[in-house]
């Protein structure tokens, strides 16, 4: 893909997003009445991607872009009613246009619209409301009329239709000032009220000055509207019935004769006063962002290098004012690699906010679908995380969602039996926990039922009828392969895939899902997950002639444990640590190494709460930073290894998957199957 067809890609993304985010809005006001801005900012967007994608000649994006643009002109011009139905069609559209996008990123060819574009014909037509018949004209002057555009007419009849009082405010500002002026003055009739039309005028207008009559609609009364717009104020209309009062008249209708009055000179310095760019602001694409971060790994095998060398020279030379300088350069070299390192870090991390705002259209569409009255509550949207990562987790996020909704949140019916309220809640929270990010996706519904799960598993063989287990690891069952407790197969759910695709794309970001539950209280989802996946600190450990590398952000501590002091219980290796009993791993024993039979062994404590385990190795050499490589097709479905990393001389070590460690060495502890 070009360099200019992924910026369209990145322009059209962010346009798509915005769009969602303006529809989500309108839905959750359109019963209550509609910000009038937020259906223009819409029309806008449509407008615009209509615009960019017709650049590149992307005529299936065009002409679809187009279809919803004079859909919500008609919406904005008052033809179409919002309601439930627009609300839904927008949605779906909208989805079917970031299929087309996608594609176009994609280099697919082009999709057939044409059904999708007499689709929102037909919708139109059918929709289409004639509006009650009021008629302006009665009160309002004619030459205000006739300088009124269709839709500053439509919004005129809209305030008068709702009762509201109409005004006219006459202001006059000095021309090195009006921009900022007006500015004010608008953002303030906005919050009195509803801005209908602005309007140059040159009536009674002195030299280096511009004159503007502001029309909006409010139902504040006229005295509280002098004091806080501090200009003279002429009543239109006091209610639907009541005369008008006299109103000046606009003698200069069109902007150009306005403009005309202010003089050239002055035009001019407006105009170019717009030239420079207000954003400071610039789209980078994440692939340019990797390969600086690639360089910057290469620097630290670099960094490395430079170190391990100053070391030799010491052995070799003394401390010499040569070997100094070396040792002053290295930790130069350290302290601004790691300021770059930092710096490149943080313009990759974006909040996951926008991320929630996607799940939020989720939650409304199947909540009609499946009939269940659910709201949703968000938390800490401003927590940051890296972009790969956000993007990579929306999947599992949305399966998890989708599983609250349809396996957790019971009908309304049912929630009124237990005495509930009829609406479920869903609670999206986010948070950072150290050098992790930890995102909940939360439900007040049944909770999981342990002992459906449980049936369910001795079913499939991955449990023996006679074991016992915990009600943790009955509920990980959850996330093995095929499994599903739901009878009956829906869009939603109940197919078996979902659950095994979260726990196993966690995996593969270096992460874990923790599951809580009560009866009739709710479940909930605790996904963690690394703030990124570049640059990480590992320890270098060794189990027999091998060397590994421990990511040091999975650890708790160290420890060097003697073989006395490991017990065995039900065929399970423990080791009391401050008196809470630690299942260990021998890792030579778990990959299948000759390990060294000594007294002493080091522990290495991984995992977080109940999911902690000490994984046993013959000797630790310290921390190195590294960079994280992918075994690449052939190897990613080799278990127990995150990737491969070098140190020191250009050696090549695998890195430990340590969630996966946890995972497999606590269920062969517990004689249950691999999930």
């Amino acid at each position: 893909m070009n360099s200019s067809r992924k910026e369209f890609i990145a322009e059209a993304e962010d346009l798509l997003q915005e769009s969602q985010n303006l529809i989500l809005e309108i839905q959750d006001t359109y019963s209550t009445g509609i910000n009038p801005d937020t259906i223009n900012a819409l029309f806008r967007t449509m407008h615009t991607l209509k615009g960019v994608s017709g650049l590149f000649g992307l005529q299936g994006v065009t002409k679809l872009s187009h279809a919803l643009e004079t859909l919500m002109d008609d919406v904005r011009l008052g033809r179409i009613e919002v309601k439930e139905s627009v609300v839904s069609f927008l949605f779906k559209n909208l989805d079917i246009l970031r299929g087309l996008v996608e594609a176009a990123g994609n280099d697919g060819e082009e999709e057939d619209i044409a059904a999708y574009l007499k689709d929102i014909e037909n919708f139109r037509n059918r929709q289409k409301d004639q509006e009650e018949a009021i008629s302006p004209e009665a009160v309002i002057d004619p030459s205000i009329m006739r300088v009124l555009t269709e839709y500053e007419e439509h919004r005129l009849r809209a305030n008068m239709k709702d009762g509201k009082g109409l005004y006219l405010a006459k202001a006059v500002f000095s021309l090195d000032i009006f921009d900022t002026a007006l500015a004010n003055m608008t953002g303030t009739i906005k919050s009195m009220g509803e801005l209908i039309s602005t309007l140059p005028t040159s009536s009674n207008v002195p030299d280096g000055s511009i004159g503007f009559n502001l029309m909006f609609g409010s139902n504040r009364p006229l005295a509280e509207l002098k004091k806080e717009i501090n200009v003279d104020i002429d009543i239109l209309s006091e209610s639907r019935t009541a005369k008008a009062a006299p109103a000046a008249l606009i003698e200069e209708g069109p902007v150009e004769k306005a403009a005309s009055t202010v003089g050239p000179v002055a035009v001019q310095k407006i105009q170019d006063s717009h030239l420079k760019s207000t954003s400071t602001t610039v789209r980078v694409d994440i692939e340019k962002l990797d390969r600086i971060l690639n360089t910057i790994g290469e620097l630290t095998l670099a960094k490395g290098a430079v170190r391990r060398i100053g070391v030799e020279l010491v052995e070799t030379c003394g401390h010499s004012s040569l070997v100094q300088d070396v040792h002053k350069i290295t930790q130069t070299l350290e302290k601004r690699l790691s300021e770059l390192q930092e710096q490149v870090l943080e313009i990759r991390m974006v909040p996951i906010g926008q991320i929630f705002s996607r799940l939020a259209q989720i939650v409304r569409r199947y909540a009609r679908e499946i009939g269940k009255q659910i709201d949703l509550v968000m938390y800490g949207e401003e927590t940051e995380l890296d972009k790969f990562l956000a993007e990579e987790i929306v999947d599992p996020l949305m399966h998890l969602i989708r599983n609250s909704m349809d396996h957790g949140i019971e009908m309304p019916e049912e929630r009124k039996a237990k005495g509930k309220k009829e609406s479920g809640t869903i609670t999206l929270k986010a948070y950072q926990k150290g050098n992790h990010v930890v995102v909940e996706v939360g439900d007040d519904g049944a909770g999981i039922n342990l002992d459906k799960v449980r049936k369910k598993a001795i079913e499939k063989g991955l449990i023996d009828d006679d074991v016992e287990l915990e009600q943790k690891d009955i509920v990980n069952f959850i996330f093995a392969p095929g499994f599903s407790t739901k009878d009956v197969v829906t869009d939603i759910s109940g197919r078996g895939v979902g659950m095994d695709v979260v726990k196993e794309k966690l995996s593969a970001l270096g992460g874990f899902a923790d599951v809580t539950t009560k009866t009739d209280a709710g479940s909930t989802f605790m996904v963690t997950l690394p703030i990124t996946l570049a640059i990480i600190k590992a320890l270098i450990v060794r189990v027999g002639p091998e060397q590994f590398a421990v990511p040091l952000s999975s650890m708790s501590e160290t420890l060097i444990v003697e073989q006395k002091d490991i017990r065995t219980i039900e065929w399970k290796e423990v080791y009391y640590l401050r008196g809470e009993m630690l299942p260990m791993v021998r890792v030579s024993r778990f990959f299948g190494l000759q390990g060294e039979d000594n007294e002493r062994s080091f522990a290495v404590v991984v995992g977080f709460g109940e999911r902690r385990v000490g994984l046993l190795f013959d000797e630790l050499y310290g921390q190195h930073e590294i960079v994280i490589k992918s075994l690449g097709e052939y190897l990613k479905k080799l278990r127990g290894f995150a990737g491969a990393a070098e140190i020191g001389k250009h050696e090549v070590i695998l890195v430990l998957d340590i969630e996966a460690l946890i995972d497999e060495s606590l269920f062969r502890q517990k004689g249950a199957v691999h999930v």
